[in-house]
């Protein structure tokens, strides 16, 4: 599943424009998928500066841990504090209630994949 109304990165991550200059990220579909069953996400903290392509968090699962990278360049200004408690939530609904932060940019972020660029990707 590869909602069409998103914007990807190469490393599985997806962001949505939540309002004018703010990017709430996650990660794929494709990419809980092949983590398996995530037991903790270590997020970014509200405030902190991340760069697009560099790590801002992790994800632990029963398979491994892998990190995940900031989806565009800005500060994060919102976290979803709810995946301390349900991590899980990113496995059952990765583009809805399971994602991970959000963050305010600068300018409109560059460099970005459609979902059809995505598809070629994950195919």
């Amino acid at each position: 599943m590869i909602p069409e109304d998103l914007h990807y990165t190469k490393e599985h991550e997806w962001v949505s424009t939540s309002a004018p200059m703010i990017y709430r990220m996650g990660i794929t579909d494709y990419a809980q998928a092949a983590l398996g069953d995530i037991v903790y996400v270590q997020l970014p903290k509200i405030g902190e500066s991340v760069t697009a392509d560099k790590v801002c968090g992790e994800v632990e699962s029963t398979k491994s841990v892998s990190e995940i990278f900031a989806p565009v360049t800005g500060r994060i200004v919102a976290i979803n504090g709810n995946l301390n408690n349900a991590p899980e939530t990113i496995n059952s609904d990765p583009y809805g209630g399971g994602w991970l932060a959000e963050i305010e940019v600068a300018a409109t972020p560059e460099g970005l994949l459609s979902a059809a660029d995505y598809r070629q990707i994950t195919a």
